[in-house]
């Protein structure tokens, strides 16, 4: 046998201890952290244990589990359960215990985020009365969690004199023979700082402190709570109650209409342009928040309609109706199709999921119009507008790309710039591009119509500051929104020369149609009419109707400003949104996701990755942009799967479902609650209230914590109580055991309605393993929450099975590099880059050829600048993304710039920015 291991690794230090403890002859090699000991597998993996039959062992805790029992008896139960524990509890914790001790220097900290497992380890040993872990003698439990707590135990600034019976059988284990050889071997007396390479080749844990932008709900331990006799009589006066007699209905009636004495919810989720496929980002800003808070309303007992369509016209689906070679009509029903498919596939359980080009799209818009026009709040103006003669077409705001006259950007939309974040007239963009063939379009006029915002200011102003104090609007919403404000509004073009729109029902503008931004939010009304004729009883009852838009960020203007003006405008009782909920954006990996360069997870790829759609749901909505923007990972994304759902709460469940199979025959044991039970019910049903206080406040995964902190709580609770050891023992240590058994799967069945919203497969399924009743559904989250015994004593369960697969790392490598695009050779890395790292980090610009200018074009060196100019701009995308240092970035949007001038000379035109022929009149 020969044992592979490394200095400075905390699991090196347990197989070595194992092997000295144990005396097996074995010779030992020391390599570096990089280390490729076993051919076959992708990444390093030290320590590696090569057996004489040609296996290879890299478990740390197998390996040691191995040594011991080797020439020794079969490990117990009880020492598989803590190595369990140590493998799934102690570890995640240690990994940030020894990140804030080692790379930031935050010893101070240990204590605090160490106490939960360390609690669980002084009370085992506590009450076990024993000198080690399972008995009187040394284990492999004793010996792996040993080696574990070395590093923070042994240095003294970090002493955790709290835990006394854990400190003296830390220092009895260290008393053994081999135990303190090991620990120099791989620390070289140097302490934490030996660990320092190490540490820095692992992944940083995901909190709060290390990862703002995408830190993990459930990675931040908050210590243990308080909880007084008051707080554990109530748990448990409540834990006896009934369930409800009525039962969660099983399927809608539809349609859903507003009921007298309820609690009226329309949920809507921003439309989905139909011309392209959704990515994750789409799919957790819209539909998919939308989902879990209508899922999460039905629980609650509201009467909730959830409705959701495509959008379906203006210029963009022009263009891909020309690309596929197809009438604009054929691409949406095509797309239409696509989108629906997709979100069926993720779960998203509209009530209705309509379209944009319906009949009743034409006769609400054109109601809306008329109204407005009768009001006066419509005017009249002539546009000078961009049309690209080689496309014989005047350009809609998105295909026109050039320099912001504002910031200087180089590639601001005919709309907005994506950097400043200022709305643009699209002839006031410097060297404007068509988008769809590169030509430099040309001013015409066009007479439009407008919608008159500085007239509706003062009514839209007083509405917004009722809705806003009263309703839940995220905060990036009420900025967005007081930024338009603050500048002053001013007339908003609600027209434009296409055809495939809903037409101008004005006989001077009937060659024109509704530009999307007007007419694109009133397919909700539309929408809502095509699920029922008497869809005014929800868009014309603001007093009995809550509105509930969910929403990206860059969608934030147009709902709460634009579209509520024309509502406000048209005077005739709509209901205005009650509660704006904006995410940030989802990035992928260090990038944007991009169809075209084949980066990222678009809806139609998910299904075929073999990942269950449950599983997509939970990791988007644990990482979604609630605050700031997140970025969706595939480590990370195989790290919360392995962790936070197979680790923690699948083991939670499975564990007592199994104990109930095992032990009791299929039946919920007899339960007798302690002071202990008590306890945990309590702190089970603040984590329950704190649940429904986040997802009532729309704070979809900030709530998602609860639930794991539940599922960690039970695993600690049964770990302790250890109910597969009392079973064995006499009639109390029985009946103990059966009351722990009980109360676990209890919690299981909790945990089978909190999770319905994020998980409503994983939720059935629980309930189903668990033969829950209905009943438990709509009990547990009525009032503040009500955490009841649903699965009395004698309840039989069903059959019980693991809830949850592990995502292997080859796995995740494959699909990282499947969903990676194809990416330049010259690509900058994914650090920040500075001034220092730059000349290595940011290539120069693609070397074109000199060319000599000449009347008239080149069309051979155009396509080569061309092509130039796309690289260029996407490495100044990639610089801003990974926020790269200013100056670095304007250095490479000056060559951006200077390959512009190159490739307008090369096609015979101007390099200077074309004249501004005036303003609009």
């Amino acid at each position: 046998m020969e044992l592979f291991v490394s200095e400075g690794n905390p699991h090196c230090l347990k197989v070595l201890a194992a092997l000295e403890v144990t005396g097996v002859q074995c010779g030992v090699q020391f390599v570096n952290h990089e280390g490729k000991v076993v051919p076959f597998l992708p990444r390093p993996a030290v320590p590696t244990l090569f057996l004489p039959s040609g296996q290879h062992l890299f478990s740390s805790n197998t390996i040691c589990r191995y040594l011991f029992e080797l020439n020794g008896p079969e490990s117990s139960d009880q020492c598989n359960q803590w190595l369990e524990w140590e493998a799934t509890i102690l570890q995640p914790a240690l990994l940030r215990a020894l990140h804030l001790a080692v790379l930031q220097g935050k010893g101070s900290e240990v204590p605090k985020v160490l106490q939960g497992p360390l609690n669980v380890l002084d009370q085992s040993l506590v009450k076990g009365s024993m000198a080690y872990l399972t008995g009187e003698a040394v284990s492999v439990a004793d010996v792996v969690l040993w080696g574990a707590l070395h590093p923070v135990l042994s240095v003294s600034s970090l002493e955790l004199s709290d835990h006394k019976s854990a400190k003296a059988w830390f220092d009895r284990v260290a008393a053994v023979r081999g135990c303190q050889s090991a620990a120099q071997k791989v620390l070289q007396g140097k302490g934490l700082e030996a660990m320092k390479s190490y540490m820095q080749k692992q992944p940083a844990p995901q909190s709060r402190d290390t990862q703002p932008c995408n830190s993990s709900p459930a990675e931040n331990d908050e210590g243990e709570r308080t909880v007084s006799e008051e707080e554990m009589e109530a748990a448990a006066l409540t834990w006896s109650k009934d369930l409800n007699a009525c039962s969660y209905p099983a399927e809608k009636q539809h349609p859903v209409m507003p009921q007298e004495g309820n609690r009226n919810v329309l949920i809507t989720s921003a439309l989905p342009y139909v011309n392209n496929v959704p990515h994750l980002g789409n799919i957790i800003g819209c539909v998919l928040s939308a989902d879990v808070f209508s899922r999460y309303g039905q629980l609650r007992g509201w009467n909730v309609l959830f409705v959701c369509g495509t959008d379906e016209y203006g210029t963009a689906t022009e263009n891909k109706a020309r690309e596929e070679g197809l009438t604009p009509q054929q691409i949406c029903d095509k797309y239409h199709a696509v989108h629906s498919s997709i979100y069926k596939w993720f779960q998203i359980d509209f009530d209705f999921f309509g379209r944009t080009t319906t009949e009743k799209q034409t006769e609400i818009a054109q109601d809306i119009f008329w109204r407005l026009h009768k009001n006066g709040f419509l005017v009249e103006d002539t546009v000078e507008q961009l049309r690209c003669e080689n496309c014989q077409r005047f350009l809609a705001d998105r295909f026109v790309e050039g320099m912001c006259p504002h910031c200087s950007y180089p590639e601001a939309r005919g709309d907005q710039c994506d950097k400043c974040g200022r709305l643009i007239n699209a002839v006031e963009l410097r060297e404007p591009q068509c988008k769809v063939c590169r030509q430099t379009p040309e001013i015409r006029s066009s007479k439009h119509l407008f919608l008159d915002l500085p007239k509706l200011e003062t009514q839209l102003e007083n509405w917004l500051e009722r809705s806003t104090s009263s309703g839940d609007w995220t905060a990036n919403a009420k900025q967005i929104t007081r930024s338009w404000l603050r500048d002053g509004l001013k007339p908003r073009c609600i027209t434009r020369d296409l055809q495939w729109g809903t037409p101008v029902p004005h006989p001077d503008f009937k060659e024109k149609v509704f530009y999307v931004w007007f007419d694109a939010p009133i397919g909700y009304l539309s929408i809502t009419a095509n699920y029922t004729n008497e869809w005014e009883k929800w868009w014309k009852n603001p007093h009995q109707v809550e509105l509930y838009n969910f929403m990206a960020k860059d969608n934030v203007p147009f709902h709460s400003v634009v579209f509520p003006c024309s509502l406000l405008g048209a005077q005739d009782n709509y209901t205005l949104v009650s509660h704006l909920i904006a995410t940030e954006y989802l990035n992928y990996e260090d990038t944007k996701f991009s169809k075209s360069r084949g980066v990222g997870v678009f809806g139609d790829m998910a299904k075929d990755t073999g990942i269950p759609s449950d599983v997509w749901r939970f990791y988007l909505l644990y990482v979604r942009p609630e605050g700031q923007d997140s970025a969706f990972s595939w480590a990370d994304m195989a790290l919360k799967n392995n962790s936070e759902l197979l680790n923690n709460l699948g083991n939670f469940i499975n564990r007592g479902g199994m104990f109930v199979t095992k032990f009791f025959g299929g039946c919920v044991p007899a339960m007798e609650l302690q002071q202990e039970d008590k306890k945990l019910l309590a702190v089970v049903g603040w984590e329950l209230q704190q649940y429904i206080q986040l997802m009532d406040k729309v704070k979809i995964r900030d709530a998602l914590k609860h639930i794991l902190n539940i599922s960690r709580h039970g695993n600690q609770y049964i770990q302790v109580n250890e109910p597969w050891k009392k079973i064995k023992g006499g009639e109390s240590e029985r009946q103990r055991a059966g009351t722990v058994t009980g109360v676990s799967v209890n919690i299981a069945c909790l945990l089978s309605v909190m999770l319905l919203p994020y998980m409503p497969a994983v939720s059935q399924t629980i309930r189903d393993q668990l033969n829950a009743p209905q009943t438990c559904i709509n009990t547990m989250l009525q009032g503040p929450g009500t955490f009841v015994c649903a699965l009395r004593a004698g309840h039989r369960i069903g059959t019980v099975s693991p809830l949850f697969q592990k995502l292997e790392a080859d796995q995740i490598e494959a699909l990282k590099k499947r969903f990676g695009g194809q990416q330049p050779e010259d690509e900058p890395s994914n650090k920040k880059i500075t001034a220092s790292t730059q000349p290595a980090a940011v290539p120069a610009p693609p070397v074109v050829a000199e060319m000599k200018v000449v009347d008239g074009s080149d069309p051979e060196k155009a396509k080569q600048l061309a092509e130039a100019v796309a690289e260029q701009g996407d490495k100044v995308r990639a610089l801003k993304s990974q926020k790269a240092e200013k100056a670095i970035i304007t250095a490479e949007v000056s060559k951006l710039l200077d390959l512009k001038k190159q490739l307008a000379l090369a096609e015979g035109k101007s390099p200077e920015p074309a004249p501004q022929k005036g303003k609009k009149k």
